[in-house]
């Protein structure tokens, strides 16, 4: 196997991976399959994820290798912040599937849980992978890419704020737990925001600092993740 499938196969395994185990996490603390919340919360992710892998074979192919990692530079607190992101949507997920299981929340209109169901997906399906298509230095950890020639990307929705990709997973943070009946679930996706509010934040001092251009970028396009607002 030639090193570029092999990265193609590591990719798809670690996809397939993730989203095997979101599925594992809503229905094993569920106690049932038949629960059309978490399919759709899943098919949002699987959408995503087969967006993604279109972007790295032919929009952005560059990003294989780069989002596979870890690499060269990644900083220490980025991957801190990565590593808790991920415990949180985990216990998130769990805690959905135990509501849903003693009823805690009892259940919220199902126009409620259709409309953040399509919140959700214009936040990671859309804007996210939009920002993915846009930035072919989109790694999954922060640094710079100088063996990549990294310079500040300025196209796509990166015209409007600086972090549309952020902005897109607030989105799907802030309604996912909605579109599962969860008010505890909202609760603990409350420190996912927080968390993806200081990354956006440290990560923007980062690239002002290190990043050729984005000084500049960012004098032009003045708010980090919601425009007129931050």
């Amino acid at each position: 196997m030639n090193p570029r499938s092999a990265a193609l196969a590591r990719y798809a395994i670690r996809e397939v991976l993730s989203l095997a185990g979101m599925g594992v996490a809503l229905f094993w603390s569920a106690g049932r399959l038949d629960w059309w919340a978490a399919w759709g919360a899943l098919a949002v992710m699987g959408i995503w994820i087969a967006a993604m892998a279109a972007i790295v074979l032919t929009i952005n192919p560059g990003l294989l290798l780069e989002r596979l990692g870890p690499r060269e530079g990644e900083k220490r607190w980025d991957t801190a912040i990565v590593s808790l992101l991920g415990l949180v949507t985990l216990v998130r997920y769990i805690v959905a599937g135990l509501d849903q299981r003693y009823g805690w929340t009892g259940g919220l209109p199902a126009a409620a849980q259709i409309g953040a169901l399509a919140l959700c997906a214009v936040g990671y399906d859309v804007l996210f992978v939009w920002a993915s298509a846009a930035n072919p230095f989109f790694s999954r950890v922060l640094r710079i890419q100088s063996e990549r020639s990294h310079v500040a990307v300025t196209g796509g929705p990166y015209r409007y704020v600086r972090h549309p990709a952020y902005a897109g997973a607030l989105l799907y943070e802030l309604f996912v737990s909605v579109l599962l009946a969860s008010w505890p679930a909202l609760a603990v996706s409350s420190l996912s925001v927080l968390l993806l509010v200081l990354r956006t934040a440290l990560e923007d001092r980062f690239l002002a600092a290190e990043l050729d251009g984005y000084a500049e970028y960012a004098r032009r396009v003045r708010f980090r993740l919601l425009p007129g607002v931050w």
